[in-house]
């Protein structure tokens, strides 16, 4: 079942959003998708809270931006942070509570965090509820909850934080699939997707705009290279293509960021073992150059000094990953719908992608490295 056919507008779904109405944000149309409920954080009800503990069963969270992260002084839960979620210490309303656990009280945390004028005064930790840092630029960065919940909300005229709660089934685990839609149907709540919200935003916004185009000869062939502004980072990519790609056929495609261990001393990366090289710049253009057609995306994403030493001092085996499925889902993929790059033989080892049909894109093939051309 294709759940993009069954949703409503987001016409419809955001006028709901911001009367205070339940929302179930699911991530895509795949069988493996999951889902949360979603209420504008300065709309939430004691009523709202108990649906999500009794009926959604996950974690009660509070998807915030950045801004409003700074501005009540709120650190990190942890120093360093390997999840995708960027939790930061749990939180409660200073005045007004009991034990701070009733859904009457997180319903206050969540409204009091939320107001347009929120103090780190109004708040204590730890308590009850628990913010997410949702990136910068939202969806069109990272195809997550917290972002789409921090999004929502915004473009339904309210403040840009959102409570959720991730729907579980019956033994616990995460809801998936065509049992989000029955969920939604079951309770009268709309549904909406994050591609649906990225291609939204897509249609009617723009976070990057394409500022030059040149010619650049390299050993692997003429590539043209497209400059890429990035205004919430302040941020330039680049795109390197050769030949002419077809929005209808598969074109071979790599979208990474420069890593020193990787591309500058040439080394493996966790992935891989040290007798598989991994798809670093120079091994990537001469694959693209060996097809005659294909994009490089290079995204200006700069490794902090930490993370350089981790790579280095760390055994090939434990070294921490770059997060590059949702880089490339988030500026990466805006960079390829622009070049006309629709359908992807990405250069890479198997990694799971989630919303990639709200940028047009689809994944026809993984090519690891060492695979022959």
């Amino acid at each position: 079942m294709n759940a993009t056919q069954v949703l409503p507008p987001m016409a419809d779904v955001l006028p709901a959003l911001a009367a205070g109405e339940r929302v179930v944000v699911i991530e895509d149309d795949t069988a493996e998708a999951t889902g949360c409920v979603l209420v504008a954080a300065e709309r939430t009800t004691e009523a709202d809270v108990n649906f999500m503990a009794a009926e959604a069963r996950g974690l009660v969270c509070l998807a915030i931006t950045e801004a409003r992260r700074d501005r009540l002084q709120l650190p990190p839960m942890a120093a360093s942070q390997r999840q995708r979620e960027r939790y930061t210490v749990s939180i409660e309303a200073a005045t007004g509570v009991s034990t701070g656990i009733s859904a009457a009280d997180r319903a206050l945390t969540l409204r009091v965090a939320a107001a347009a004028r929120a103090q780190p005064a109004d708040l204590v930790q730890p308590g009850h509820i628990f913010p997410v840092v949702a990136q910068a630029d939202g969806v069109l960065r990272r195809a997550g909850f917290a972002e789409a919940c921090s999004d929502l909300p915004r473009l339904a005229g309210r403040v840009a934080a959102g409570a959720y709660a991730m729907l579980l089934d019956d033994d616990g685990d995460l809801l998936r699939g065509p049992g989000l839609l029955t969920f939604a149907q079951r309770h009268g709540i709309p549904a909406v997707s994050i591609s649906g919200l990225i291609h939204h935003r897509l249609l009617t916004e723009g976070a990057l705009r394409r500022t030059r185009s040149t010619g650049l000869d390299t050993p692997f062939g003429r590539f043209t290279v497209h400059a890429y502004h990035d205004a919430p980072a302040d941020a330039l990519h680049l795109a390197l293509v050769l030949g002419e790609p077809d929005p209808c056929k598969p074109v071979l495609t790599r979208v990474q960021a420069v890593e020193m261990q990787r591309d500058v001393l040439a080394f493996g990366t966790p992935a891989q073992s040290t007798s598989q090289p991994a798809w670093n710049l120079e091994r990537s253009l001469a694959r693209i150059g060996a097809e005659g057609c294909g994009v490089l995306v290079l995204l200006d994403e700069r490794e902090s000094p930490q993370q350089r030493l981790a790579r280095l001092a760390a055994p090939p085996a434990a070294a921490p990953a770059p997060a590059f499925a949702q880089r490339a889902l988030g500026v990466g993929a805006q960079i390829l719908r622009d070049v006309g790059a629709h359908k992807l033989r990405l250069l890479s080892h198997p990694v799971p992608y989630r919303a990639v049909t709200g940028f047009d894109l689809e994944v026809t093939e993984f090519v690891p490295p060492g695979q022959p051309g």
